[in-house]
């Protein structure tokens, strides 16, 4: 099967590969647009996940998609369009880490990611009609929850952002992180694991926690 071939019948499965085709064929700006349009929020909210800071973000996310326009010319579809732009934020945010690593500094907490959207966490926050009392706790709960995910190291952090608030399946993670499925199945398990037990204490505050689950029905099944 010819290239062409398997760029059409792709096309004809991702509505956002028909969108990138028209930017890669006739600088399409419009359909450039539309694509930041529809992944803009998204992807600084997993940026946000990542490097922890809501400005630093918003710049990461910026240079995905120039890079996604300065490369258009050659793109070609082997994966979903969603897939190959989160390999691309993957990437970026790991070196963005790294460099951090080699040169820390000392940056300001940010809780509003600005006019790109808010943090998925940040859907814990209280609402104003709700009891000063319960503010409180879903403030708390909201902090627990972004310190458990800190706790993460790179690879598990990425690979339960993309399962939890991508929806993306073993497959689709282990092409964004270069991993195979398997791989892919024992980070989430791991990352599962620690998280449960961060927000143990936290997610049963008002009932009784259940009995424990065994690894595999923790798992989501894939379809």
């Amino acid at each position: 099967m010819s290239v062409g071939q398997t760029s059409t019948q792709m096309a004809l499965r991702d509505p956002d590969i028909r969108l990138m085709l028209r930017v890669r064929d006739a600088d399409d700006t419009g359909a450039f647009a539309e694509l930041v349009e529809r992944f803009q929020h998204r992807l600084v909210a997993v940026m946000h996940h990542l490097v922890g800071h809501a400005e630093e973000a918003e710049d990461l996310a910026q240079e995905v998609f120039l890079r996604v326009y300065r490369t258009r010319k050659s793109y070609t579809p082997k994966a979903k369009f969603s897939t190959w732009l989160f390999t691309i934020a993957n990437n970026l945010a790991l070196n963005a880490l790294r460099d951090r690593q080699r040169r820390p500094v000392t940056t300001m907490e940010v809780h509003d990611s600005g006019p790109l959207g808010p943090r998925p966490t940040e859907q814990l926050a209280p609402n104003r009609d709700q009891p000063p009392a319960h503010q409180l706790q879903q403030q708390e709960l909201a902090e627990v929850v972004r310190q458990a995910l800190d706790s993460l190291n790179e690879r598990q952090r990425m690979a339960i952002i993309l399962n939890k608030f991508e929806d993306m399946n073993y497959a689709d993670i282990a092409e964004v992180m270069n991993l195979s499925p398997k791989a892919v199945k024992s980070l989430l398990s791991r990352a599962r694991c620690k998280l449960r037990e961060a927000l143990q204490g936290y997610i049963y505050m008002d009932e009784t926690p259940p009995p424990p689950m065994e690894e595999d029905d923790e798992l989501p099944r894939e379809s």
